[in-house]
């Protein structure tokens, strides 16, 4: 049996969808179908239920991921094994960082390079939280902040930020006002991000809407937080955005945009820094953990 077998249903286990994992993987749809089913042909049965509107597992698969994450993780922890035992000294680690960090969490993150640097070069990576989160499950990055929520019985998860969301919307439709109720933005369109940029949170909070009656919907296929806000200043779509003003997420708005937060709704997005239990537990990451958590000790209410 071939490990990437393993890391194709891995993948396709924990996105139950076939273009999203194979997206996640840079590999096309169909070679990604062929190896689940080479996969299936070698254990000699079904992993998953396949049909047009969803992707589920079988018994057989259910049993086979958490075997399969054990192996995929005794993988993976074969290089950062092998350099704790043959390169000891200043190593060179790299922590994730999500679109749209808050300057105040990037100044903790310097902080934490500034106390590592005798011993650690701490260096930033760029990324969607999905990405970010598969990069330190996959031992790429040493730490990462992401969007929660974060479900993975092998991380550590240290909540550092929440702030508060408002609604993006088009100017005009809302002049001389700096706050609204949901039903004010139920004849718009929420603009329902591209997979690559999306979080959980943001799936959540399009169920949450679509319960309170926001109905209307409007999906990006093949666009990034630019193409959302043109959406927004048409007049036609709203989103949401952090309200504190220091947020890069303000340097996506366009002409006939504006940031105006609920009466009736306080959505909230929290950010954790996370990182491989195993690897904080006696292992290469121990020292910098715990670095870690005294430079982010106090969470950022916003």
């Amino acid at each position: 049996m071939d490990v990437l077998h393993l890391r194709y249903f891995v993948a396709v286990a924990e996105e139950l969808n076939f273009s999203a994992a194979a997206r996640r993987l840079h590999m096309a749809t169909p070679p990604l179908s062929q190896r689940i089913r080479s996969l299936e042909r070698e254990l000699d049965c079904r992993l998953f239920e396949r049909d047009t509107h969803r992707v589920t597992l079988t018994p057989a698969g259910e049993a086979l991921l958490p075997l399969a994450r054990e192996v995929l993780e005794q993988m993976n922890a074969i290089p950062f094994r092998v350099r704790e035992a043959t390169q000891p000294g200043r190593s060179t680690m790299f922590v994730g960082i999500p679109t749209g960090m808050h300057p105040k969490l990037r100044n903790l993150v310097n902080a934490l390079a500034d106390r590592v640097q005798q011993w650690c070069e701490l260096l930033r990576w760029p990324g969607t939280s999905k990405a970010l989160v598969a990069g330190v499950r996959e031992n790429t990055l040493a730490l990462a902040l992401a969007r929660l929520p974060v479900s993975d019985a092998s991380l550590d998860v240290l909540p550092v930020m929440s702030e508060r969301l408002g609604a993006v919307v088009p100017a005009d439709r809302f002049v001389g006002r700096n706050s609204v109720a949901l039903e004010d933005l139920s004849d718009l369109c929420f603009v329902v991000a591209p997979n690559e940029i999306r979080s959980t949170y943001f799936d959540q909070l399009d169920r949450e809407m679509f319960e309170r009656g926001i109905r209307k919907r409007t999906k990006l296929t093949e666009a990034g937080y630019g193409g959302i806000a043109e959406m927004v200043s048409t007049g036609m779509a709203f989103y949401f955005a952090m309200l504190d003003p220091e947020s890069p997420m303000h340097g996506y708005r366009l002409e006939n945009t504006k940031v105006v937060s609920f009466t009736d709704f306080e959505p909230r997005l929290e950010t954790a820094l996370v990182w491989r239990r195993d690897r904080a537990s006696g292992g290469d990451l121990d020292e910098l953990v715990h670095v870690a958590r005294e430079v982010f000790a106090e969470p950022i209410n916003l």
